[in-house]
């Protein structure tokens, strides 16, 4: 599997996500401000609200251009199957209860996202979430567990790349 073309459709990804919030964002700060989001009495709380989703969203639209120049500046690290997962680790989990298999790629500060391949969907996860701390370390054929809301998940690592 091709770690750099997935690297660079993350990138795309975090950029169009970044343009589409700011867009988002703009519209929300001219909805704090228009005329008609004037409060009206001293219950009505459009304005305010609206300019909160605002900040909100600016932050957001600032943590994701951040981390598109963290990613701009990243290199995917070739793993060979006995190397120990960490960081931009592409991994292939057997989750034993459900009889599932998934593709994850360990990635700093991008967790969360989805991406296709010619091989099936693969998420993003971030060393500090619980799945990215229950991988970290593991290798090929190594057997882990995490807890999720769902309870706790038991898995069996297939590959490392």
């Amino acid at each position: 599997m091709d770690k750099d073309a997935l690297l660079e459709a993350l990138k795309h990804r975090v950029k169009a996500d970044g343009t589409a919030l700011e867009r988002r964002q703009r519209d929300a700060q001219a909805g704090a401000v228009h005329e008609e989001n004037r409060s009206e009495h001293a219950k009505d709380t459009r304005s305010t609200e609206d300019s909160y989703l605002a900040r909100g969203l600016a932050e957001r639209v600032e943590d994701l251009r951040r981390l598109g120049e963290r990613l701009a500046k990243l290199s995917m690290r070739r793993f060979e199957r006995e190397e120990a997962i960490a960081p931009t680790a592409l991994v292939e989990l057997l989750f034993a209860e459900e009889s599932v298999t998934e593709w994850w790629l360990i990635m700093p500060g991008a967790g969360g996202f989805e991406l296709e391949s010619a091989t099936g969907r693969i998420r993003t996860v971030t060393p500090a979430a619980p799945l990215g701390q229950a991988l970290l370390g593991l290798r090929a054929g190594d057997e882990g567990e995490v807890r999720t809301p769902r309870g706790v998940r038991t898995f069996e690592v297939l590959s490392v790349a």
